[in-house]
């Protein structure tokens, strides 16, 4: 999996005709740098080129301006809402990673603390040995654990149209997820190299609940969610619908090209503390905006996120990007079945955007980061 994540595979049927309809935009709360002209034009960009939808917001001091482009929905040409809640797929793991930091910043663990120590037992067989990876490995993706999603059989039955279609709504436990993974040999020895694995991240979740004694859910809306206001983001569990306000999402499920399936139902616990939550672009703005204003963590622990694998750009659940023009954003993106988002800031918090396309084939992030940072 790379960092812009696949826990997507794939994925929806609709009429391509649809898909090359005309755009339609709406725009609220004015601010922002020349009207952001050159974000709505990337956007627009990515819905012209076979993109359902798309929606934004972008916050900067204290203006904050919003845009949908295209549709929400093939089936009536609904436009996309400036208010629309989405699966962020592997956004989810910048909140999961802020809680370990904020239970080591709490003298609960260290992130030195190895895996077994947390999870007894757990991490073994095929040459996985949790008694010799730490949770800062689990964190920035140096632990060497197999990634899930790259299992072909997991692969055919949750990605693949045919096994989608059968096991949408089924639930996995978090616990078979790891099963999953440790069925094959890590890809490195503990430290020695980088490889995105989603695996990393059910891990941290079934640390949490260990040390906490609650769910990783829980202790999000504990710490993040109810603290920031951060109303329209969930983490559904096994609930297979999207909140409304909300638009449909499509996928080609395992296809280069051809049509485009309706997947907005499914049930995320094949995502777990990996990518099953849900939110809208203002709340994401607003998360990030705070997490690099301290507002969560305290300076060491920032500091720690921060502190990124060499040429990686990954830290503790967050990527740092440098733009053309030298602007440094700090955030995440996140795939899953008909959803494509980013969610980035500026290292003073001050200027900060998150987008979505409802399309899980979109790789347009970084025209739409240039835009909206560089203006143009």
């Amino acid at each position: 999996m790379s960092v812009r994540a696949r826990l997507v595979g794939a994925t929806a049927l609709v009429l391509a005709v649809a898909l090359a309809g005309p755009a339609t935009a709406q725009a609220a709360a004015p601010g922002g740098h020349g009207g952001h002209g050159a974000t709505r034009a990337a956007l627009g960009a990515a819905v012209a080129g076979g993109v359902p939808g798309a929606t934004a917001t972008a916050r900067e001091g204290a203006d904050t301006w919003s845009a949908g482009e295209g549709v929400g929905d093939l089936r009536t040409g609904a436009p996309r809402g400036t208010h629309d809640r989405y699966r962020v797929g592997s956004i989810t793991k910048t909140f999961t990673a802020t809680v370990l930091l904020q239970l080591e910043a709490e003298g609960r663990l260290s992130l030195d603390d190895t895996v077994d120590r947390r999870l007894p037992g757990l991490v073994r067989g095929h040459g996985n040995d949790g008694r010799l990876i730490t949770l800062r490995q689990l964190l920035n993706h140096t632990s060497g654990v197999y990634n899930y999603t790259s299992d072909k059989a997991f692969g055919r039955a949750y990605f693949d149209k045919d096994g989608f279609f059968r096991h949408r709504y089924e639930t996995v436990r978090p616990e078979d997820l790891v099963r999953i993974a440790l069925s094959h040999e890590p890809d490195f020895a503990p430290g020695t190299s980088w490889n995105y694995s989603n695996t990393n991240y059910v891990l941290a979740g079934l640390v949490i609940e260990r040390v906490t004694g609650h769910s990783y859910a829980r202790e999000i809306r504990d710490r993040i969610l109810r603290p920031l206001h951060l109303a329209a983001t969930s983490l559904p569990g096994t609930r297979v619908t999207v909140p409304h306000p909300s638009s449909r999402a499509y996928s080609r499920l395992g296809a280069s090209a051809g049509p485009a399936y309706d997947v907005t139902e499914l049930n995320p616990s094949i995502a777990s503390s990996a990518g099953e939550m849900i939110s809208d672009s203002a709340d994401l703005t607003r998360f990030y905006s705070a997490l690099l204003r301290s507002r969560l963590l305290p300076p060491r622990q920032l500091r720690e996120m921060k502190t990124t694998v060499p040429g990686t750009g990954y830290g503790l659940g967050l990527m740092e990007r440098t733009l053309s023009c030298g602007v440094h954003v700090w955030g995440h993106d996140g795939g899953i079945h008909g959803s494509s988002s980013s969610a980035t800031t500026t290292a003073d918090g001050r200027h900060a955007l998150a987008f979505n396309y409802n399309g899980d084939w979109a790789d347009e992030s970084d025209a739409v980061l240039q835009a909206e940072y560089c203006g143009g």
